[in-house]
């Protein structure tokens, strides 16, 4: 399956929602990050103040050079998010993405409710919208 994604940016509420799909190669990754660095343009918050729910439940299992690419976007401070929470499927994808993620405030859920609850959980508003379709 051929790596697709989708961004869509909550101005109001300082929040990315991320939906990544199948097989990501090097070269996906590069392009999935210009797409990401202009959908962060959009925000108005502070740099960094954001926070980001990404959904890798129809992710595949990468392979190691893809990770380190994962792993070298996520530890760019330019785009840090305050938290993200990822809504994963597999255990080994949920491996995959503890080690890419190692150096960023990220958790790992399977339910996207609990996903947005601890997202959202020291925040002063709390989305009046569900922040996840039931995308399966």
């Amino acid at each position: 399956m051929q790596a697709t994604w989708s961004i869509d940016v909550d101005t109001a509420l300082s929040v990315v929602r991320i939906t990544l799909r199948g097989f990501f190669t090097p070269a996906d990754v590069i392009a999935f990050e210009v797409d990401r660095d202009r959908a962060h343009a959009r925000l108005r918050c502070a740099p960094n103040q954001h926070l980001t729910l990404t959904d890798v439940r129809e992710m595949k299992i990468q392979p190691q050079d893809t990770v380190h690419a994962f792993q070298a976007l996520l530890s760019n401070k330019r785009h840090h998010s305050r938290k993200i929470a990822f809504i994963t499927a597999s255990s080994l994808a949920r491996m995959q993405l503890l080690r890419a993620a190692e150096s960023r405030t990220a958790r790992m859920f399977t339910d996207p409710e609990e996903a947005q609850r601890w997202l959202f959980e020291d925040e002063p508003v709390m989305p009046l919208r569900p922040v996840l379709a039931a995308a399966r």
